[in-house]
């Protein structure tokens, strides 16, 4: 499913048109993005709760010529899903 089919079952779902359906689409993954810059992390229950995960600087290799290099520490976000949603996809 691509963004424009979430839309389509979101509108059908909710008894919204297909345009306002993209525009609760785009603000829900714009406050969830916000919330994860600002360092919060988001909860949905029954569904799953969206964080930001550090990832500490490492080594690694290049493959092409077998060098180490380092890789700077970075921030990455994660999901992780809650039980209802488990259940609901099992």
């Amino acid at each position: 499913m691509n963004k424009s089919e979430l839309i389509d079952a979101i509108a059908e779902s909710a008894d919204l048109s297909k345009a306002a359906a993209g525009r609760a689409l785009d603000g829900a993954i714009e406050a969830i993005s916000g919330a994860l810059k600002g360092g919060d992390q988001v909860t949905l229950v029954g569904f799953g709760t969206f964080s930001v995960k550090q990832r500490a600087a490492r080594e690694g290799r290049n493959p092409q010529t077998g060098a180490t290099i380092q890789i700077k520490a970075s921030k990455s976000p994660a999901f992780k899903a809650g039980k209802t949603f488990k259940d609901a996809v099992q």
